[in-house]
């Protein structure tokens, strides 16, 4: 089971609370989906007005563990003063830290992320950094004091799962003992078991289960997507070919005359 900046968590599946189309849905969700971890926008939670009361009420009946991010922020400034925000309201340490370089692909803007994980790591913060598969950038984090990782599989909300499996995977073998969870870009369970199998530790999906038809039927099938993959990385996959094995020998077998 994962383990983020010494909490163990019993499920590899971390949920997204945006646009669902009701609480009660979002609701439903995070109970099929078995999460124990869902991501917050400080914006749902008005720090002076409260607009967000119920929702943040809602997420505490659920039960789980809250990771507040800075979804929206494209400074260094911004997204550190979110931070620090979001820690007073939710009274957690722990942060996803996003600082949106694009637009369009919502990638991120790694120079001003690694300055603002600098900055957060050295206030006592948890950083949850949303990065690319980039290898410097990711050493980077962690010298700055990041002990986990979450590269994005794809642009956030595209569903097109894994792009660069070969990035992906090196970034795995470069970082061993670094919990890694693929965010964004995660369209159907397959690319979530598909995480699963290359070894990394959890994926974070939100788009894909708050804007299926029936979002908890869609959670649940995660989970088990979730689950199926860790199954096959422990029981050790054979790996790819590019010829055809019999998988039923020639020596041995009667001859018919």
């Amino acid at each position: 089971m994962p383990s983020f900046y010494g909490v163990e968590i019993a499920s590899a599946l971390m949920m997204g609370t945006a646009g669902f189309p009701s609480p009660h849905a979002l609701a439903q969700a995070v109970k099929a989906s078995g999460a124990q971890i869902v991501t917050v926008s400080l914006r749902r939670e008005s720090g002076t007005e409260r607009a967000g009361q119920a929702f943040w009420s809602l997420v505490r009946d659920l039960g789980v563990r809250v990771l507040p991010n800075t979804a929206g922020c494209h400074t260094v400034q911004e997204a550190v003063t979110t931070a620090r925000m979001a820690r007073d309201v939710f009274e957690t340490n722990w942060v996803k830290l996003e600082v949106i370089g694009d637009d369009d692909t919502l990638q991120p803007d790694v120079f001003g992320l690694v300055e603002a994980a600098r900055r957060l790591c050295a206030d006592a913060f948890e950083v949850f950094p949303y990065t690319t598969e980039d290898l410097v950038v990711a050493d980077r984090l962690v010298e700055a004091g990041c002990r986990v990782l979450m590269p994005w599989g794809a642009p956030i909300g595209s569903a097109r799962g894994l792009n660069n499996v070969f990035g992906l995977r090196a970034l795995r073998a470069r970082f061993p003992d670094v919990p890694l969870v693929i965010d964004a870009g995660i369209g159907v369970p397959s690319h979530a078991a598909q995480a699963m199998e290359l070894g990394f530790d959890a994926v974070l999906v939100n788009t894909a289960i708050a804007q299926a038809d029936d979002p908890a039927l869609m959670a649940s099938a995660f989970a088990k997507a979730v689950e199926a993959g860790l199954a096959a990385r422990a029981a050790g996959p054979i790996e790819p070919r590019d010829f055809a094995v019999p998988s039923t020998p020639v020596p041995g077998q009667a001859l018919l005359a």
